[in-house]
């Protein structure tokens, strides 16, 4: 019930989120707006999420991660509902950076909490299938808000989106206690525990930042996002623009490539957890070839004449695009422990984030404008190097991390929490 009500708000979360890729072409005809306009309204999320992740994250550990999980909900559902009865782009964007306010550490805290009643060997499965809601819930935002917007105006795909999210966040809080979470917590193997659940030690957050195969992990799920979250953002105007179709049948197309992201997720999620079920170092070998796939095949999608080969191509690098997430949320929850967990996600949050859901849209849309929407999208999946390479050093040093670990935990099992 806990996994599936987390789950339910973050499909919610990206939902808020991603419908605004849906009324793009009605905005731009509405507001006569530039593609790198566009792009902010998507981009000031993102970087809101990006700056605030971390802090948020660290009062969630503290101050009680449902207490918080709901706050942000209200937050971004309200927010959401800013943008129905925004009157031009300044108020929209004022109504956007809100929404990235509420969202920002929904991501991190709300894996947290379903990590902390799972068994660590189901973590990247997990992992991806959470992460996986953000595609979902872009798939359901971006048709439904599509359909809503055609048939009763785009401001109405808002609204639907904002109550929906009140009243899972009313439902969260019903079913959902931190006295709950407790009793069905599972601990890190060796943590001591205290006659209420919790873990008798808590180590400091600035443990997050002090080991090499972490900030790897971080840097990796950063860069790989970037194309990710450009697919996200841009399908539907690609669709719109390439191949002819209205903005309502665009959004339902593009919404069948964001299902394909999402699906990625959580299948490399599961395939990453067989694989790496005798060693956990495999982790990081799988990452790398989903990100081979990827960078291969999208480079090629966006440099081939429209139609069924370019489908083809986009269908399989859209599918592997994020197939990466789960294994390096998996990572860094098995590099940090867990009385600092969400800080650790929200770590991981903030690159996805910048390195990824703001700057990722943002440059393309600029780009767009100075040189085509498909030239643009040709450059997406460079960025895939970057993470490759990440990668690549941090299976070099995964083994120095875990040692790390044990001496962090060693350190400060004498010290009360």
């Amino acid at each position: 019930m806990v996994a599936a009500l987390a789950f339910g708000l973050l499909l919610s979360d990206y939902m808020s989120r991603q419908v605004l890729a849906a009324v793009f072409p009605l905005l731009k005809a509405d507001w006569g707006l530039t593609d790198s306009k566009l792009a902010s309204l998507t981009s000031i999320v993102a970087l809101m999420v990006g700056l605030l992740t971390f802090p948020l994250s660290v009062i969630a550990d503290r101050w009680g991660r449902v207490r918080s999980l709901v706050t942000m909900a209200v937050v971004w559902s309200v927010a959401t509902l800013a943008c129905a009865i925004a009157a031009n782009f300044e108020q929209m964007l004022i109504a956007r950076f809100f929404v990235g306010v509420g969202e920002a550490a929904y991501g991190s805290v709300g894996i947290a909490v379903v990590l902390s009643v799972f068994s660590p060997r189901l973590h990247s499965s997990l992992s991806g299938a959470f992460m996986a809601g953000g595609s979902f819930g872009s798939v359901v935002g971006v048709s439904l808000g599509a359909v809503i917007a055609v048939n009763l105006g785009w401001r109405w795909s808002f609204t639907a989106m904002a109550v929906l999210g009140l009243i899972l966040a009313a439902l969260f809080r019903a079913v959902v206690t931190e006295s709950r979470l407790k009793r069905y917590a599972v601990h890190d193997e060796g943590t001591e525990v205290v006659d209420d659940g919790r873990p008798e030690i808590r180590v400091p957050v600035s443990t997050l930042f002090t080991n090499s195969a972490v900030w790897c992990a971080y840097l990796a799920g950063g860069l790989q996002m970037f194309t990710a979250a450009v697919l996200l953002s841009w399908t539907p105007s690609f669709f719109n623009r390439y191949y002819d179709l209205a903005p309502g049948k665009a959004g339902s197309v593009a919404a069948l490539f964001v299902l394909l992201v999402g699906t990625g997720m959580v299948v490399c999620g599961v395939i990453t957890d067989r694989i790496s079920r005798t060693d956990p170092s495999r982790k990081w070998t799988i990452a790398i070839v989903f990100c081979a796939i990827s960078l291969v095949t999208l480079g090629a999608a966006f440099r081939v004449e429209t139609g069924p080969l370019q489908l083809t191509l986009l269908a399989i690098g859209a599918f592997f695009s994020a197939g990466t997430s789960g294994p390096t949320a998996a990572m860094v929850a098995g590099l940090t422990h867990e009385t600092v967990r969400s800080s650790a996600l929200g770590t991981l949050t903030v690159a996805n984030n910048v390195l990824g859901l703001a700057l990722g849209p943002f440059v393309i849309g600029v780009l767009a404008d100075k040189m085509g929407l498909m030239d643009a999208l040709a450059l997406a999946p460079i960025f895939y190097i970057g993470a490759i390479a990440a990668l690549i050093v941090g299976h070099r040093v995964y083994p120095r991390g875990l040692r790390k670990l044990a001496a962090q935990s060693a350190r400060y099992s004498a010290i009360p929490a």
